[in-house]
């Protein structure tokens, strides 16, 4: 299936400002992603677009369970290995980086699909959200500041973020008071956004929902597959060339786990138990990020031949109604 290539988005201002089509499949880690668009994209000439948020990092391969080099040559992938761990990767980065690979492949008469489980990543991607700048000059300066005085300086240039602000969270505090001096504008406008669910684009989403044990099963299974295919070997290698602090962050699931194994200061069954349930609490905290989105239509994915012929049902359905409504 195809679409016109006004239908596509092309970018270039003789198009109409219609927003493309853009496809995207969304859910916790070990539901299924990858494998469901490996099989619904060719059927609807899609190339991939990773929403994960540390896949994009060269050389981490094993611990972020990136697609193998059989499956990328089977369907394009695009924001896999585009930053080194050495070197910062902000969120504002891959929204702009991945908005412009989109529409490239707009541009070449395809469909992008968006398939990830960061939600911050997906929702940075999508809606219309800026991330507003840093400076820690600014930030020190104003944490001098007893945090009472903080809390009251909020209340009075921004109430409505103060209201969303708990006066304990001094380091919320101090963001909030931070990015309104930085760009002169109320950080209770940035939320805003947030709020709205607008996408920049003709949103088609499915989201994929895992029975918790099926869910834990899976995760279990892939941690296993992580340390067969070599998980330690890869912290090592990382190690030697100082990427501890890379590997070690907090959102760097698998790897401080396997830091800890290089390091003796963990078992390899102690660091498999530990690395389970921190997935599994990250799983749960990705559902709570969409869950909240109105947009997704929701997908058994316990059975995934199941799974791939319903939502590749949904993607050609819509795409053929928003296309009538031309």
């Amino acid at each position: 299936m195809s679409l016109p290539a006004e239908r596509l988005g092309d970018p270039r201002p003789d198009r109409p400002s219609r927003p493309p089509v853009v496809l995207a499949l969304v859910g916790p880690t070990a539901s299924g992603k990858t494998a469901i668009a490996l099989e619904v994209a060719p059927a609807v000439r899609a190339e991939i677009v990773s929403l994960d948020s540390m896949q994009v990092y060269r050389g981490m391969d094993v611990g972020t369970a990136k697609p193998t080099a059989a499956e990328r040559a089977k369907v394009p992938h695009h924001m896999i290995d585009v930053a080194d761990p050495a070197d910062p990767y902000s969120v504002a980065a891959f929204q702009g980086t991945a908005r412009a690979v989109i529409d490239a492949i707009l541009l070449r008469g395809r469909v992008a699909l968006l398939a990830g489980g960061s939600g911050l990543y997906y929702r940075a991607v999508v809606d219309e959200l800026s991330f507003p700048p840093t400076d820690p000059r600014v930030r020190a300066a104003i944490a001098n500041d007893e945090p009472a005085d903080l809390a009251a300086r909020l209340q009075e240039s921004d109430p409505e973020a103060a209201a969303r602000i708990e006066p304990g969270n001094v380091r919320r505090v101090i963001r909030a008071l931070e990015v309104m001096q930085l760009t002169g504008r109320p950080f209770s406008e940035f939320r805003t956004a947030w709020d709205a669910y607008e996408s920049r684009y003709d949103l088609v989403v499915a989201g994929l929902d895992v029975e918790r044990e099926t869910l834990a099963h899976r995760i279990r299974e892939r941690t296993d597959a992580m340390f067969a295919r070599g998980l330690i070997d890869e912290a090592r290698s990382l190690l030697e060339r100082g990427l501890r602090g890379a590997l070690t962050a907090s959102r760097a699931i698998a790897y401080p786990e396997a830091v800890a194994v290089v390091d003796g200061a963990m078992t390899d069954p102690e660091a498999r138990a530990q690395i389970v349930r921190n997935t599994l609490r990250f799983a749960r905290r990705q559902m709570s990020w969409f869950r909240a989105d109105p947009r997704i239509r929701w997908f058994d994915g316990s059975q995934t031949g199941r799974a791939v012929t319903e939502i590749r049902a949904y993607y050609e359905d819509e795409i053929a109604r928003r296309t009538a409504e031309e």
